[in-house]
């Protein structure tokens, strides 16, 4: 049973931001820090990623484990009510994403997915991640 009624349930949800979370705030920061500028914030691609570098053609994710079903830290979190519609919300979004993740691959798009724990507890280690993958773009494409 939800401890809200509809109506403020409704409310917060709808407060729940979708574009300049904290993860991923830090990891831009790490990145303009360490030189890696020219990126674009929610472009219009498929999956709108969190930062996409056209001219490498890089596309980069940074998904919340509680709304894209982390297999490391989302099973502790499930939501004790209403869980079959939770469980297919997950499923739905992971489907979503590996659709999305097709469509910029087929366009000669590289992806890489971030997972929201990743970033906030090991920064570092994701912007070093970002910055290989952006170097094995770059000289593909000269």
């Amino acid at each position: 049973m939800d401890v809200h009624d509809k109506a403020t349930r409704s409310y917060n949800m709808s407060r729940i931001g979708s574009r300049d979370t904290k993860p991923e705030l830090r990891l831009r920061k790490l990145l303009w820090a360490r030189g890696l500028r020219g990126y674009r914030v929610h472009s219009k691609l498929p999956g709108r990623p969190d930062l996409a570098w056209s001219r490498g053609r890089v596309a980069i994710f940074v998904d919340g484990c509680f709304w894209h079903g982390c297999p490391s830290c989302s099973d502790g979190r499930t939501p004790t009510s209403n869980t079959s519609y939770w469980n297919s919300k997950r499923r739905m979004n992971k489907l979503r994403d590996a659709k999305r993740t097709r469509e910029l691959e087929a366009m000669g798009w590289r992806v890489l997915r971030l997972w929201e724990h990743e970033v906030l507890k090991e920064t570092v280690k994701s912007a070093k991640r970002v910055e290989k993958v952006l170097s094995r773009a770059r000289r593909e494409r000269c």
